[in-house]
């Protein structure tokens, strides 16, 4: 049987800035900036119903003003692989296994390609701000499933959030909760993906 990767990106493939450096552009506590932003203005940029001017324009609940080029700028600039990533994407390549990004994020995924060249290991296949879906909703992997005509048997998932771990696992999908490269390399030596 051929197995399929699907790779969430944000905190799994590459560094997120929401949790250190948003915080810190505003001089805030990762905390003080939960209470202060927007309830919904990020789910609705990251599903494409809002425009980046839209979302940057509501970014906090009072509509207070503030920079938004800083904010793109440190955001941008904090785009990172996570250690040992690329590395083991190098190796998958190698191995001829097909790869495919399922991500929730806006359009700022295309800073990072720019930024990173993620394609040159896997083709940002699903991102949902292009779908206008959102992990954990099943309709996700159901889509991406029937896109790449392969039953969830043929899949493995990988992200960061158990919530979107749960939801593939219940449609079928073998799915693995991220937490570092190295652990999962060893999970893809324990399914016969890689040799040790």
């Amino acid at each position: 049987m051929t197995s399929v990767l699907l790779l969430d990106v944000m905190s799994t493939l590459v560094y997120d800035p929401f949790y250190v450096e948003m915080p810190a552009f505003f001089g805030m506590s990762f905390e003080e900036l939960m209470r202060s932003k927007h309830p919904t203005a990020w789910l609705e940029f990251e599903s494409g119903r809002w425009s980046e001017q839209k979302f940057l324009d509501n970014f906090f609940a009072d509509g207070r003003s503030y920079d938004q080029d800083g904010l793109k700028a440190v955001t941008y600039r904090s785009f990172r692989w996570l250690p040992g990533v690329e590395s083991l994407l190098s190796e998958l390549v190698a191995q001829g296994l097909p790869m495919h990004v399922v991500s929730n994020y806006p359009t700022w995924y295309h800073e990072i390609e720019a930024r990173l060249g993620l394609s040159r290991y896997l083709p940002w296949t699903f991102v949902s701000c292009d779908w206008g879906l959102r992990k954990p909703d099943p309709q996700v992997f159901l889509r991406l499933l029937g896109h790449l005509a392969i039953a969830p048997q043929e899949a493995y998932f990988v992200d960061d959030s158990g919530a979107n771990c749960d939801a593939a696992a219940r449609l079928g999908v073998r799915s693995f909760r991220f937490c570092d490269a190295k652990a999962l390399r060893q999970t893809f030596v324990d399914e016969g993906i890689l040799s040790n």
